[in-house]
């Protein structure tokens, strides 16, 4: 058995029916030039063939002394894990639309996964009407981070179109670590870094907080996105060109991701005026900015820091909204650019406790969010992928809704395009399918402010 670090025990504790606890992502694939209509069907069969599963693949919660759980992890072997249950082959009725595949997705984006089963599945679906297949696939938070399952299944995939091998990314060979560093070594240097910043914490805090002018916690406004929710999932996917937002960078001399945030923001402030919501002050998001290193993509787990940013939500003008982002992630981001990881980790931590909050009825109802949204930006393929001759179309990455965050919004970079993909709880944010039209108008907005 292994342990369970504790930043990934907390996806474990904190998983309920309410509160699923894993990541997900849409993969959309065009078929190649003349293929048959049974080319899904046998891009199926092939990848059910890959029957190694590398020990990530393999890992679920284990019970120490007969009932103490979310503890250790036991590893099931290769010949116990039933793939055909991992892996399941769905059909949408006709006529296939877009929509038909996102209800589907969001049906399963809200279900829980077997913990007597390693903490993973993925479907498999056929139907479209335009002959495109997809691959929706799951994993616990507890088992990888969002980062990781992104960089896992672009491995799987391959530049060449006409490459025919079928990778799956529970057989994939892991890379080497470009360090012996054990397990033991690395809780004991988490332990040391700890350790160290107790001493000091009020001199980070001051700098971090003061100094460099980091938003703080319990800052953000109480938004219809901040109440508790239910268990049911919507969600809603779209592609819009890189070169449309590098043209809006480029105007206004910001950040590649200052612009997604901004979009985000004015999508959010459309959004909350139709529902007569918008407040009088500002949105904070809370962004994860991975610290994962290239050779840790296979490791598990999580390994990610966090800054909060203001979305100037209470401008008007699109520009001025737009250099009250970029200021807020600039001061922002130095508080993180001289700490060594761990110490990173550790600062993220802290502004992440108060999540902690929402746990605890009285408290979690009576206290200002700690932030109103998560919004990620992952990086993704630079260049068009294929499986066995298939172009990867569209993949969206799929994140967590959670009691007090009723609306998550994760993108992905992917060839010439940038794929949004947004999960709401269905009951709390209602029409969420409408947030892909502001968030086009968002961007037109911007293009005319700047002139881009």
């Amino acid at each position: 058995m292994e342990l369970i670090t504790p930043t990934d025990s907390i996806f474990l504790l904190g998983e309920s029916r309410e509160h699923p606890m894993h990541v997900g992502g849409l993969a959309l694939f065009e078929p190649p030039e003349g293929a048959g209509p049974d080319f899904p069907r046998e891009v199926y069969e092939a990848l059910i063939e890959n029957r190694d599963f590398q020990p990530t693949f393999r890992k679920r919660p284990a019970r120490l002394l007969g009932g103490i759980a979310n503890l250790a992890w036991a590893y099931d072997d290769e010949d116990d894990i039933d793939v055909d249950y991992h892996l399941r082959r769905q059909a949408l009725p006709s006529p296939g639309r877009v929509r038909d595949l996102l209800e589907l997705t969001s049906l399963l984006h809200g279900s829980l996964l077997d913990r007597h089963r390693p903490l993973w599945e993925g479907h498999f679906v056929e139907g479209l009407s335009d002959g495109r297949f997809a691959l929706y696939t799951k994993f616990h938070h507890a088992l990888v981070d969002g980062v990781s399952a992104l960089k896992l299944m672009q491995r799987s995939l391959s530049t060449d179109p006409n490459d025919q091998e079928m990778r799956a990314i529970w057989s994939l060979p892991r890379r080497r670590r470009s360090t012996s560093t054990s397990r033991w070594q690395t809780i004991t240097q988490l332990a040391g870094s700890v350790a160290a910043l107790g001493p000091s914490t009020v001199s980070l805090a001051r700098a971090a907080l003061l100094e460099q002018q980091l938003t703080l916690p319990f800052a953000a406004p109480r938004t219809m996105l901040n109440v508790p929710i239910g268990g049911a999932r919507r969600c809603a996917a779209q592609s819009w060109s890189l070169d449309r937002i590098k043209s809006v960078k480029q105007a206004a001399g910001v950040s590649f991701n200052d612009v997604v945030l901004a979009m985000c923001a004015g999508a959010l402030r459309y959004y909350l005026a139709d529902q007569d919501a918008l407040p009088d002050t500002p949105l904070v998001a809370m962004v994860p900015v991975s610290l994962r290193k290239e050779d840790d993509a296979d490791s598990g787990g999580n390994m990610v820091g966090t800054i909060l940013c203001s979305l100037a939500t209470d401008i008007e003008d699109p520009a001025k909204r737009l250099e009250a982002i970029n200021e807020s992630t600039r001061s922002n981001k130095k508080v993180f650019a001289d700490l060594p990881r761990l110490q990173a980790l550790a600062l993220s931590a802290f502004l992440m406790s108060p999540m902690a909050l929402a746990v605890v009825p009285v408290l979690g109802s009576s206290a200002p969010p700690p932030f109103n949204i998560v919004i990620s930006n992952v990086p993704g393929p630079t260049e068009p992928m294929y499986w066995r001759g298939a172009r990867l179309d569209g993949n969206y990455p799929l994140s967590i809704a959670l009691d007090g965050q009723a609306l998550n919004i994760t993108v992905v970079n992917n060839a010439d395009n940038l794929d949004f993909g947004l999960v709401g709880c269905r009951r709390s944010v209602p029409h969420l399918q409408r947030l892909l039209g502001h968030l086009e108008s968002a961007l037109k907005d911007l293009e005319r402010a700047v002139g881009a």
